[in-house]
């Protein structure tokens, strides 16, 4: 049976044109305007309909970083934090991490999974595609993929030469096995073969050149090709990934994974807050899209994109995990977004329809995310009671005021997925306590852990100071 949404007004390219209404969007699967019906302006529904965004690179966290204690800090040794994630049920953790996302009205995800058990990736796929699938949201699952230290870039060799001895052994000890890269590439292939479908588009994850020896970076290229599947990587996130990087690749990290066929437009790259403008050029021209992650990068010091970067590539706007006020608001995002690509001159150099561009249109059309299929409404009523002039500039009102408060309705494939605010699919609070109860009793491993994570942070942070 089709939805119906009665709106006062109607904008299915957000700050390009002006809005239509009022009228009824048929949403049947995708949006079709029925013109001269729903409210009436005054005294009507109140509602704005817009495509719905997409978050473009996320984690899935059900308990948050910081209260798990990975507290804000510089990106490596922030990492050691994630040792204190509490063990809990894959699915429940996503369910209550999607529940985030369709409350502020995003309609799919990119979730670069990170695994609580690496052996049970299949499995763990699973739990996330049902989550997705039962909250009502598309998904672009990122299945993880690496063979290098997690912690210190190069390994056991980089931190021989800055650290003692006695501390290096220690560290040795926490360096996990991996499985051989062909085994972890036929890991993804079965998740793709069970669950991949309209909704659904399992990808490749390296998660980052610095976390990938050359072998595991040549045969992704090579599986991309061959399975044409989409590639979702990090790249150059922070400062001393950019120097580690160069140091590893005399050419430049872009131009050696340009020669070995890794650059192709079924690749996404997160972050690229180090990139150059020419590298920037390059992907561009190899057709890789961009999900720049502004809250992310700011609370983890790693910097502000550059906008000649931003001006040349596809870019889209993503949470991971994160987001300004740490409430995956993603329209909190786009406002930080494009505050920070705005510059110093006369004129903005990131309109509004840039912006909206970025989060409704360019994460569009990545695997399981066609452009303009779904549909959330707003409470334009609310964002606009004081205003003078209501319809005066509407794409920047929405970009100062909006919030995932003002959401009402999300349509996504044709589905209510939410109805007045209210999920319409599960219980979320109920599923958050579960969660929290679950997490609460994993403490007594995880404060026995708690010291030695402040060791490998210290260490961490001991040798990138020496470096």
């Amino acid at each position: 049976m089709s939805i119906a949404l009665d709106v006062d007004r109607w904008w299915p390219r957000p700050g390009h044109g002006a809005p239509e209404g009022p009228c009824q969007i048929l949403c049947n699967p995708e949006p079709r305007r029925l013109p001269g019906r729903g409210g009436t302006g005054q005294g009507g529904t109140g509602m704005m309909a817009l495509p719905a965004p997409i978050n473009g690179h996320d984690h899935g966290y059900g308990i948050r970083t910081l209260d798990f204690g990975a507290n804000d800090d510089a990106l490596e040794p922030w990492i050691a934090g994630l040792r204190l994630r509490p063990r809990t049920d894959p699915y429940l953790e996503a369910l209550v991490a999607f529940s985030r996302l369709a409350r502020s009205g995003c309609a799919g995800t990119v979730h670069c999974h990170n695994s609580l058990n690496a052996g049970r990736l299949v499995e763990e796929a699973g739990d996330v595609v049902r989550a997705a699938r039962d909250v009502g949201i598309r998904l672009a699952l990122s299945c993880p993929l690496l063979d290098a230290s997690p912690m210190v870039y190069g390994g056991a060799e980089a931190y021989r030469r800055t650290l003692g001895a006695a501390e290096a052994d220690w560290l040795d000890g926490l360096l996990p096995r991996y499985a051989p890269i062909p085994d972890q590439i036929a890991a993804v292939e079965e998740i793709a073969r069970r669950h991949a479908g309209p909704m659904v588009d399992v990808q490749l994850g390296p998660i980052g050149p610095q976390w990938c020896s050359d072998a595991m970076l040549e045969a992704v290229a090579e599986a991309s090709e061959r399975h044409d599947r989409r590639i979702h990587m990090h790249l150059l996130e922070s400062p001393r990934q950019r120097g580690w990087l160069d140091r590893r690749f005399a050419h430049g990290v872009v131009a050696h994974l340009d020669a070995i066929g890794f650059l192709s437009p079924r690749l996404t790259v997160a972050h690229g807050v180090q990139l150059t403008a020419a590298e920037a050029e390059l992907l561009a021209e190899r057709g890789v899209r961009l999900a720049s992650n502004p809250s992310a990068n700011l609370r983890l010091r790693s910097g502000i994109l550059p906008r000649d970067v931003a001006a040349r590539m596809a870019t889209g706007i993503g949470l991971d995990g994160t987001g300004f006020d740490d409430a995956q608001d993603i329209w909190a995002e786009m406002r930080l977004f494009g505050m920070l690509q705005a510059g110093r001159g006369l004129e903005t150099a990131m309109p509004v329809a840039a912006v909206f561009d970025a989060a409704c249109g360019i994460n569009a059309d990545i695997g399981a995310m066609p452009r303009g299929a779904d549909i959330v409404t707003l409470d334009w009523a609310a964002l606009s009671a004081e205003a003078l002039w209501p319809d005066d500039a509407p794409g920047e009102r929405l970009l100062a005021r909006m919030g995932a408060r003002h959401v009402r309705d999300l349509v996504v494939a044709g589905r209510a997925v939410l109805r007045d605010g209210a999920l319409t699919g599960i219980d979320a609070d109920a599923a958050l306590a579960e969660l929290v109860a679950q997490a609460r009793a994993d403490l007594p491993r995880l404060e026995a852990l708690r010291p030695d994570v402040r060791r490998t942070a210290a260490l961490t942070r001991a040798h990138y100071a020496r470096s």
